[in-house]
């Protein structure tokens, strides 16, 4: 792969993967991230440091910041920037609608504007909400969203749409399935289950553990956003992204425990409302146009991220 990119949130967990790949293969990378304070910004820092990329310290909900990145000869836009979590956006909605949807606009109309003709969209399984029992394909009806996160990524894949129908902008959806790995943000359940353990915490335990999730290693998440990259057979798709498999929380936990060798403190909670009761892809789709290939077994990942968090932590 060759030619410009410019990452959207290329300082956090998948962007930052995915500037490190791009750029490992000749790609000249520009990150656009204004090092938000969700999580460490310098965790964000220190995930892009030494990387050979063009910096740009800025914010989605600048228009003008965005316009000025835009402008330096991109071939494709990633966007991954994005206010992230389906809990915290219960109790902060209107920042979620001014980051996800206005900054998602903001990054079509500087697209326009620049004459870039790709846009790769990081949505997310949230949007698939009460569409029922998986294993769920693209083109499953979405018929109630969960919480305002999901319902900012519905707008954003909506938006994406109608840019791509007005202005010619070729726009691919990619819907990500929990993903994981090295980096992962330290608000998402591998995160703070393995921490937890390792310090003798107890586990906050929503549920009975009964609910599923596909859990999505990060290298095959950038696998597939770099196939579509490189996609032109069609104007607009969507594609899921996941390994196609799921397990039950119970058995996450259960799993982490065999790795680190330690039994976990469970504190029981309530279900929360805004949580999906499971997240299941079918990656058909993304096999068949896109060559997509997930290749990472989920003990070997979390295996791998035990060993990271160790480090962090020791």
């Amino acid at each position: 792969m060759t030619g410009r990119v410019l990452i959207t949130g290329g300082a956090g967990f998948i962007g930052s993967h995915l500037a490190k790949k791009l750029v490992s293969a000749g790609v000249q990378v520009g990150i656009l991230d204004n090092f938000d304070d969700f999580y460490s910004p310098q965790t964000k820092r220190q995930n892009i440091k030494g990387l050979r990329a063009r910096l740009f310290t800025a914010d989605i909900r600048a228009p003008e910041a965005v316009h000025a990145a835009a402008s330096e000869g991109w071939d494709a836009i990633v966007h991954l920037a994005a206010l992230a979590g389906v809990r915290p956006s219960i109790a902060s909605p209107r920042s979620y609608i001014e980051t996800n949807v206005t900054g998602t606009l903001n990054v079509l109309e500087a697209a326009r504007s620049a004459g870039i003709g790709q846009v790769v969209f990081g949505s997310s399984s949230s949007v698939y909400g009460a569409s029922g029992k998986g294993p769920f394909k693209e083109s499953c009806p979405l018929p109630a969203t969960l919480s305002p996160y999901a319902a900012t990524k519905v707008a954003g894949e909506h938006l994406c749409s109608v840019y791509n129908h007005l202005h010619g902008i070729r726009c691919i959806v990619l819907r990500f399935f929990t993903v994981y790995g090295p980096g992962q943000r330290p608000d998402l359940a591998i995160s703070k289950f393995t921490r937890s353990i390792l310090e003798d915490q107890p586990i906050q335990l929503h549920g009975d553990g009964s609910s599923h999730r596909d859990y999505t290693h990060v290298s095959d998440i950038v696998a597939g956003i770099s196939a579509a990259l490189g996609y032109r057979k069609t104007s607009y798709e969507v594609f899921n992204l996941g390994s196609g498999h799921r397990i039950t929380l119970a058995k996450l936990v259960e799993t982490l425990e065999q790795i680190i060798g330690k039994k976990a403190l469970i504190k029981q909670l309530p279900a929360q409302a805004a949580d999906m009761l499971e997240t299941w892809a079918d990656i058909t789709k993304t096999k068949t146009m896109l060559g997509y290939a997930p290749s990472a077994r989920l003990k070997d990942g979390l295996a791998e991220f035990v060993r990271w968090a160790q480090q962090r932590i020791s």
